[in-house]
């Protein structure tokens, strides 16, 4: 049987939007495999705010360039739902220069925090991290 026990820490909700299968497969696969986060994947932009209406997730994981809607209007839309109007960001994307890159490889803006692709899987979970610590 696989069912937490009570005592188990809660893991970190995330949802992950972007137009690439095997980007979402790629993370949907490593991030489960910590054991600290449930993730829920869609490579439809279109079905982002009704997925996350649903799952109510933590933290989003999104793609910026998508056919439907691009990454701003879903972070728009899904934070147009009450219960997830403050619900952090992180945007990964290849439109961001090593000009904008701060030291620790990420670019901050007023919504969210940009990470630069193609991403290592330990940049983005310390992202994850910081971001859900106001750390970023």
């Amino acid at each position: 049987m696989n069912q937490e026990s009570p005592d188990s820490p809660k893991k970190t909700k995330i949802l992950v939007v972007d137009d690439e299968t095997a980007i979402t497969q790629m993370l949907d696969l490593n991030l489960s495999a910590t054991g600290n986060y449930e993730v829920l994947t869609t490579n439809e932009s279109l079905k982002a705010k009704a997925l996350a209406a649903e799952f109510l997730p933590d933290i989003l994981l999104l793609d910026v360039v998508m056919p439907g809607l691009d990454g701003g209007d879903v972070l728009r839309e899904i934070r147009s739902i009450p219960e997830l109007s403050q619900v952090p960001a992180v945007m990964v994307t290849a439109l961001v220069s090593n000009k904008e890159i701060s030291h620790d490889g990420v670019v901050t803006t007023g919504d969210c925090v940009m990470l630069p692709k193609p991403v290592r899987l330990a940049r983005l979970i310390n992202t994850i991290e910081m971001v859900l610590a106001n750390e970023l």
